[in-house]
């Protein structure tokens, strides 16, 4: 099996053959990180367990090796991707890179399916991309087994590994089903990727697709291009966002995670009638809506996707600027996962969330109502802990993110925290009368929410208290002196500490076992300082940031070259059918741009212009700058 003419012919030296690769086929001079030593091991045959923050490079870690062991003979690699969007874009980009990859799925007809499955099986593919559910089907086992007594099954990789994984935010049941792979093929290479997963998981992941001989590389999980914002809700919650993306995000390309498909579809039919390009997704939507959403995303600019967390694995698009939660997700995986789809390109975003106490109740209420065993419900609630403990710090967000998955750091600078330390004030005076209320309430049997311990604290007389005769508690009026606002801050912090917890289907309040040394005066409470409400005028940014713009520097003529190149770019993606970012990235443009090299040769040493994408179109993108 000869490689085409834009591929470089196999060498003897595997870090040489490598390096050859990455560079005629993607356009880079260098491998990232521990890029080089996963490629090394999985293409002379071993399995690896990678862990690698989005936008760290994972696919190159399985393409280069799967592009290494065909050039030997070695046949067809097996790609197991949980997303029909995510298998398009990725094979697109192969096909424009000259590597030849397909994919099977069910957008496809019976005649094109049956058309890649001759492909594979004559082992001329170089990548195939599958959902899990397809390939451990009996039929396609069996076709695996021909290609293997053959030697043309060359390894399998499995991304997104954490969707096997009980302990993981999204696991997927058809997952488990992949450890066939090793049962049936154990001397096939396999290696598996994923972003976000912390120590339980990785050894579920482990276990669960027998990994134990696989060499694991855990890169850092710090992502410094991005700066976290987590804010108090304050009134409304979507005027907060409205805020946030015109003060700083306006015309720019953002993701923002509601929990319910409701508040998804009233979110966005919100922010259109404010005047801005947004859509919904969730499962809810029909097919064929879903996919026409998703790939106005792709391709445009501007587009705000508002969307539950069915939307967003495997989501390539580099230039995403933000990503916003409006609810709290379940655990720090979740966050992590969700905020490293902005800022894939590298350059500055910001992942920003407002939060309540109700998103505190309703997470609780959610892992206690749930079917699981108790000793699963211990371990999310030991998750939304942690991600409580995020949201309520008052140093920095990203060593408290990084530490949760095992990695040391120092302030970064870069985060609310760090731009803007939060004042804090001596609370325990107040949370010990907030817990005596509650115990006045146990103490005659009664149990009740939030609002009616407020109303109490400050003395709110209403139909409630005169009904249950709550003038006449010693904690009556106690807390005048706080706002409500400033109370439900107070209250939202205990149940994050773990003093106070939430009951039922009415959320009503109890107390737990460490409120006693609370209530004593034994521990001192400081917590963060209610935040005010902002009118809709005032900025929200942690810091004064400019305008992101991946061509920042141009001077005006480079400027103009930039957007000719984005215009040609546009017309090339329209005709292949792909997304913008696909033909090539901005980044990329913008050296164009900045560079405007005088031939092809110079043109080739671009970072991102590869042997293949050159020889298709170098001369028009010389043409476009004017050479």
């Amino acid at each position: 099996m000869n490689p085409p003419a834009h591929l470089p012919s196999p060498t003897d030296d595997p870090q040489s053959a490598a390096h050859q690769v990455l560079s005629a086929v993607f356009g880079y001079t260098a491998f990232r990180g521990q890029q080089a030593d996963i490629v090394e091991q999985v293409a002379a045959g071993g399995d690896a367990l990678v862990l690698m923050p989005t936008g760290g490079g994972k696919s190159l870690c399985y393409q280069v090796p799967a592009i290494l062991r065909h050039q030997r003979g070695q046949g067809v690699a097996i790609v197991v991707s949980p997303l029909i969007a995510l298998m398009h874009d990725q094979v697109g980009a192969l096909e424009e890179a000259g590597v030849h990859a397909a994919f099977l799925n069910s957008s496809l007809t019976g005649e094109e399916a049956s058309r890649i499955e001759r492909e594979m099986m004559s082992g001329r593919l170089t990548l195939l991309y599958a959902a899990p559910e397809r390939i451990t089907t009996p039929r396609f086992l069996a076709q695996l087994s021909s290609l293997h007594e053959r030697g043309l099954l060359s390894m399998f990789a499995i991304d997104e590994a954490h969707c096997v994984s009980q302990w993981g935010h999204d696991f997927r049941s058809e997952y488990l089903q992949l450890s066939l792979l090793h049962e049936r093929f154990p001397d096939v290479p396999r290696v598996a990727l994923t972003a976000t997963a912390d120590e339980l998981t990785r050894a579920d992941i482990i276990e669960r697709l027998q990994l134990q001989e696989a060499r694991v590389f855990i890169s850092s999980f710090d992502r410094p291009n991005i700066r976290y914002l987590i804010v108090e809700k304050n009134g409304s919650p979507r005027e907060q966002l409205l805020r946030f993306v015109r003060d700083e995000h306006e015309g720019e390309a953002g993701v923002v995670y509601c929990q319910s498909r409701k508040k998804v579809e009233e979110t966005a039919q919100w922010l259109q009638s404010e005047g801005l390009n947004a859509l919904p997704y969730h499962a809810g939507l029909d097919a064929d809506m879903r996919r026409r959403h998703q790939d106005r995303f792709l391709r445009e600019d501007d587009l705000i996707m508002v969307a539950t967390i069915a939307f967003g694995m495997g989501i390539d698009k580099p230039d995403v600027r933000f990503v916003a939660h409006l609810d709290l997700p379940k655990n720090i995986e979740a966050y992590y996962q969700e905020t490293g789809r902005a800022g894939r390109d590298g350059a500055p975003a910001e992942a920003w969330m407002t939060y309540g106490l109700a998103d505190v109740v309703n997470q609780r209420r959610m892992i206690d109502e749930s079917p699981a065993d108790e000793t699963f419900k211990q371990g999310q609630r030991g998750k939304l802990d942690a991600l409580l403990a995020l949201a309520e710090a008052t140093d920095c967000r990203r060593v408290r993110l990084l530490a949760y998955f095992g990695e040391e750091s120092r302030p970064c600078g870069n985060c609310d925290n760090c731009l803007n330390p939060p004042q804090t004030w001596d609370a325990t005076e107040a949370a010990r009368k907030l817990l005596s209320c509650i115990y006045r309430f146990h103490q005659r049997g009664e149990r009740f929410g939030a609002g009616h311990l407020i109303d109490v604290l400050r003395g709110k007389a209403t139909d409630k208290t005169r009904q249950y005769g709550h003038e006449s508690l010693s904690t009556w009026g106690c807390g005048a002196d706080l706002s409500e606002q400033q109370w439900r801050a107070v209250l939202r912090q205990l149940i994050a500490l773990g003093h106070v917890a939430t009951e039922g289907e009415f959320n009503t309040l109890a107390l737990q076992d460490s409120a006693r040394a609370v209530l004593k005066g034994e521990v001192e409470v400081r917590l963060r300082e209610a935040e005010e409400k902002k009118s809709r005028a005032k900025s929200s940014r942690g810091g004064a940031r400019p305008r992101i713009d991946p061509a920042l520097g141009l001077d005006a003529e480079g400027q103009e070259r930039f957007e000719a190149l984005k215009a040609w770019r546009s017309e090339v993606a329209k005709e292949h059918g792909l997304p913008a970012y696909v033909i090539f990235q901005n980044t990329t443009l913008a050296e164009m741009a900045r560079v405007v090299p005088g031939d092809l040769a110079e043109l080739g040493e671009i970072s991102g212009v590869g042997a293949k994408k050159l020889e298709a179109y170098g001369r028009e993108i010389l043409r476009v700058l004017g050479r």
